[in-house]
């Protein structure tokens, strides 16, 4: 006895043609629409070596301390757009993306926490940027720059934690999104529904962090940070800057783990509490 009538059979086999047709569909619309965004959103900065792979480091203005902005989970340097635009004209400021994120090669091995300061201590070597660097960030970035800081050949001069995580946060309340964004991404459902992209709407400027919340090479690495948030916390919770080091918290109330700044208000707060932290430093001896 067959295991289903050919009535049903047929429909199976129309309702999988359908899918397929979607699928395929979806696939097509992504990747047309990422080759244009390739074209709309050239890399703004320099690629440099950091070992097998080469990170993306976007520098203007001049002057010192030299401010060097981390980005908050599944960002990337876009996501400092108008902070940078605005402290450029007084001080020289330095935004990058992280391994795999943004413009930035993520090499051959995966990801690791402890690994994020030590190549961002090389980019900046081979950059030719010089401290002394205080350096900012935001969300998941606010815990890379604390253990940034704790080096002893980081010549960091001020911190700037904003929204950083409680030291006992953890990323179990993620959700599904993420983990599965990658393929979401590549049958065009995330850029459809707009699904993580609308996380940007209102942020000046930000249609190249639109375009990369949309790109599955992005969200693969950005999933794997989210996937080790708790050991990043834990390390961040270790790292132990110089207790003369000035550190300045900027808490917005934001508690989503992927958030930007994309409100005039956030972005005020922040470029504020910068530009104070380069003048302490400048003050200092």
């Amino acid at each position: 006895m067959p295991l289903f009538r050919p009535s049903l059979r047929r429909t199976l086999g129309a309702a999988g043609a359908v899918i397929i047709f979607i699928l395929l569909a979806g696939a097509t619309y992504q990747g047309v629409a990422t080759a244009l965004e390739r074209r709309e959103f050239p890399r703004p900065g320099g690629l440099v070596s950091v070992g097998d792979h080469q990170l993306h480091i976007y520098c203007t203005g001049t002057g010192s301390p030299t401010v060097v902005l981390e980005a908050p989970a599944a960002g990337l340097s876009a996501a400092w757009g108008d902070v940078q635009r605005r402290l450029s004209g007084t001080m020289r400021v330095c935004s990058y993306d992280r391994a795999g994120l943004g413009w930035s090669e993520s090499g051959d091995r995966p990801f690791v926490p402890a690994r994020v300061p030590a190549e961002l201590r090389t980019l900046l070597t081979r950059a030719n940027e010089q401290g002394p660097f205080v350096i900012a960030g935001h969300g998941l970035g606010a815990a890379f720059a604390r253990m940034y800081a704790a080096r002893p050949d980081s010549a960091v001069a001020a911190l700037v934690l904003i929204d950083p995580s409680p030291p006992n946060a953890t990323a179990s309340q993620s959700g599904w999104i993420m983990p599965a964004s990658p393929w979401l991404a590549r049958t065009g459902v995330l850029r459809a529904g707009r699904i993580l992209s609308s996380k940007a709407d209102g942020l000046p400027a930000g249609g190249a962090l639109r375009a990369f919340l949309n790109r599955p090479d992005h969200l693969t690495r950005a999933a794997a940070e989210l996937d080790d948030w708790d050991e990043t916390m834990k390390r961040a919770a270790e790292a132990e800057p110089p207790a003369a080091l000035h550190v300045t918290t900027v808490d917005l109330g934001m508690h989503d783990r992927i958030a930007f700044l994309t409100s005039p208000e956030a972005i005020d707060r922040v470029v504020r509490a910068i530009a104070g932290a380069a003048e302490n430093a400048q003050r200092s001896p």
